[in-house]
């Protein structure tokens, strides 16, 4: 996100009120295919081969390790154990930009996984859970890898001062890819909590299908939680560099409590729930009424699940202190609805309204929170009471839907704010990815400067689609300018879609009878029946017959728990002529490489002291990593 500064985190009352006719006839399980389409996008690391997004390439492979050249020096004390590095590739970019921000990219596979546990039977319905489910995975996935030990936890890669001095696609990035962490020395509770609540979250969404997967997440959130609550400190105290982009405003207190509370969903332990009510005054759960409810805020989030604790007979000897959690829930449900005595401000046409700045963010939020807040009540039988009198579940599920319907399309300016979405929608998205030119179309190299004169002050449509993406969207007054250099309402977040993902499904998919205080297990995913396949004919690559490529694993050794291995791998020119122009394609690399010259188009050639391969002739190159073999294959050569 670019130069994101927050202006507060203390209740921001807000009045003004503008009756809003509630819209139809969208398409909700359109939209929600959109919307989890967009994590592709967003991918970091090594592309899947069920990678939708096909204008997007391989980025960030390095992240984790050391900037710049690899010294001889270091070869030989990686040699002698020396541990030099941490795998931090995968994950998600938050925004427009290219830089990996912990906090952000935790809080949105919260709430997919969130999503998920509301409302997976729904997804399932629709052909999406699959999908669903793969998005909180490679966010989960690298949580993992960034949590390498019980009190280290990399919260950020690259740095935005950097990273928007540059207009470049992911694949070219030329940026510094600096990695930050929090440790006992250098805390950071907020961030420690929130990559907790996702690691829990995430664990009971995988609890069915895939067990050992689930384990292994609660094991790294009960271990970040502790970490969390022992050594307290807010995050961007210790990563300085996060400040300006993702500061911690409300402070650590709402994590703490957020992170208890999906610890105790995905556990039932006693510990979490009583952690909940000893500490709800201390940390603000039962005093703060917030108007709002995001990646920094997670008030209204906590205050939520424990009024269903409460409402679902889980409180125990804490009811009368998850009551006033729930006073403190229904009061943001009773503002949303502008039914409170300081109610949350609308655009006149009927749009919540928090900052100029990514406002959707908030909207989308809030829409889930009243989403899931209806079907309690309705489970429980209950109304909800604001000050201007009672309210039914119904009523904020209409609420709701009204706010989604506004994003996609039923607003003053007749524009979805959702990319890819009905006929008129955003053209020129603050997003480096999708205004650059695919890599596949064209693999020359956009510079760092050279980026911001070619592309970014286009006038122009982005020449690829970024579907799915919630941008912004409009100021107070429902005004919108589609342009690339308005950050503030052109660029999307990853953020924005998460908590949508819930409420589309549920909106598509409706209720189905579920009772919402009760467990929900997420469904399996049921795949068609394969059919064997018929044995396939033996094909020639037309590349690969006059080359031979030969690997073994010449060493291992093992540092600080993990298992390095040095790779040797042989080409051997097999044909009887002098190959030339020789490019290699290695994939699943995750380590250095010496003994070939990557060229700009991401595959690797000869080294600076070869030219050429005589006939019968071989070379050797290395590479290290704790992963089996890479895979190297031949992209092309000519035979001089």
């Amino acid at each position: 996100m670019e130069n994101f500064i927050r202006m507060g985190a203390t209740l921001f009352l807000l009045i003004g009120i503008v009756p809003l006719a509630l819209a139809g006839g969208h398409d909700y399980g359109q939209a929600l295919t959109k919307s989890i389409l967009f994590f592709e996008a967003q991918r970091s690391g090594y592309l899947p081969d069920n990678q939708r997004v096909k204008w997007r390439g391989n980025s960030g492979l390095y992240d984790g390790k050391p900037n710049g050249v690899i010294h001889l020096l270091l070869f030989f004390l990686i040699l002698q154990n020396f541990q030099w590095n941490v795998d931090l590739v995968g994950g998600y970019y938050d925004a427009g930009d290219n830089v990996k921000f912990g906090l952000p990219m935790a809080f949105t596979v919260t709430m997919m996984s969130w999503s998920i546990l509301e409302y997976g039977s729904q997804m399932a319905s629709s052909g999406e859970l699959g999908h669903a489910m793969d998005a909180v995975k490679w966010g989960t996935d690298y949580l993992i890898k960034a949590h390498p030990q019980p009190h280290v936890l990399y919260g950020e890669v690259g740095d935005g001062n950097t990273d928007h001095y540059c207009w470049q696609r992911p694949e070219d990035m030329t940026t510094s890819r600096s990695a930050y962490r929090i440790d006992q020395n250098n805390p950071g509770s907020d961030l420690a909590g929130e990559t907790a609540a996702a690691m829990a979250a995430a664990s009971i969404v995988y609890r069915h299908s895939n067990p050992a997967y689930s384990r292994e997440l609660l094991t790294h959130a009960h271990q970040l939680f502790e970490f969390a609550d022992k050594y307290r400190g807010k995050y961007d105290s210790s990563i300085s560099v996060a400040q300006k982009y993702y500061r911690s405003v409300s402070g650590y207190a709402d994590e703490l409590l957020w992170a208890a509370a999906w610890l105790y969903k995905a556990t039932n332990e006693p510990y979490y729930l009583n952690y909940l009510g000893e500490n709800g005054d201390a940390l603000g759960g039962t005093g703060w009424a917030m108007t709002e409810f995001g990646w920094d805020v997670k008030y209204a989030g906590v205050q939520t699940l424990v009024a269903k604790f409460l409402m679902g007979g889980k409180a125990g000897s804490n009811s009368a202190v998850f009551g006033k959690y729930q006073e403190k829930a229904e009061m943001f449900m009773c503002s949303c609805m502008g039914k409170s005595n300081h109610n949350v401000q609308r655009t006149p046409g009927g749009l919540i309204f928090r900052q100029r700045w990514n406002n959707l963010q908030f909207v989308t939020s809030a829409s889930f929170l009243l989403s899931v807040y209806s079907d309690y009540l309705t489970s429980a039988r209950k109304d909800l009471h604001c000050a201007s009198g009672s309210v039914a579940p119904s009523e904020l599920l209409a609420f709701a839907k009204s706010q989604v319907d506004y994003i996609l399309g039923d607003n003053p300016r007749a524009t979805s704010y959702m990319v890819g979405y009905g006929n008129n929608f955003p053209q020129q998205v603050h997003h480096r990815g999708s205004s650059i030119v695919s890599i596949k179309v064209n693999p020359s190299f956009v510079s760092c400067r050279g980026g911001y004169a070619t592309w970014f002050s286009r006038k122009a449509s982005d020449p690829n689609l970024l579907t799915g993406a919630i941008v912004g969207g409009p100021d107070a007054y429902d005004n919108f300018a589609d342009q690339r250099d308005n950050y503030e309402q052109t660029e999307p977040a990853t953020y924005n879609n998460a908590p949508l993902l819930g409420v589309l499904a549920r909106l598509h998919g409706g209720h189905g009878g579920h009772n919402q205080l009760l467990p929900v297990e997420v469904p399996l995913i049921h795949k068609p029946a394969v059919q064997p396949m018929p044995t396939p004919k033996a094909r020639v690559s037309p590349f690969a017959a006059p080359v031979a490529i030969t690997q073994k694993a010449t060493t291992s050794w093992v540092a600080n728990g993990k298992t390095y291995y040095r790779y040797s791998a042989i080409v051997t020119n097999k044909s009887g002529k002098t190959i030339k122009n020789l490019n290699l394609s290695v994939s699943k690399l995750y380590g250095p490489i010496w003994g070939l010259t990557k060229t700009t188009g991401g595959s690797y050639g000869f080294p600076t002291w070869v030219s050429s391969l005589a006939a019968g002739k071989s070379i050797e190159f290395v590479y290290i990593h704790t992963a089996p073999q890479a895979e190297v294959s031949v992209s092309s050569y000519t035979l001089a």
